[in-house]
């Protein structure tokens, strides 16, 4: 299994411990770019996930300082949102892919209903927060 294969299932696990589906599901990702603090997404593993989630119903929508458009593989075009309160409290899932330095955590921790950090971000591990 390829990892962004294995990231997908983490982020559906995830959902499904809060009774929900990938499908119809809010989800957020936090990071496009391939590395921290830069505007280059080739090769970034996110877009691969990013497609997945598409494919299975997901509604996705992502925030990246960096990077204000972004084209996926599959062709998916979408613009980056502008991280607020009100964008974290309509993701049903939120997921960390790009370890940016300028990242709230804690207004996403304040307000997230669920976390799924791929980048090790949030030292706290508990029902609302999933690490790989």
């Amino acid at each position: 299994m390829r990892m962004p294969q294995y990231m997908y299932i983490k982020i559906a696990t995830a959902l499904n411990s809060q009774k929900k589906a990938v499908n119809g599901s809010n989800i957020l990702f936090l990071g496009v770019a391939y590395k921290p603090n830069i505007n280059d997404s080739r090769e970034s593993p996110a877009l691969e996930i990013i497609d997945i989630t598409v494919h299975k119903g997901g509604k996705v929508t992502y925030h990246d300082p960096y990077i204000p458009t972004v084209k996926t593989n599959e062709g998916n075009e979408f613009n980056s949102v502008e991280l607020s309160q009100e964008i974290i409290n309509q993701a049903d899932c939120i997921v960390l892919t790009t370890n940016h330095k300028n990242l709230d955590l804690n207004l996403i921790k304040s307000h997230a209903k669920l976390i799924v950090d791929m980048r090790n971000m949030i030292k706290e591990v508990g029902e609302k927060v999933v690490k790989l």
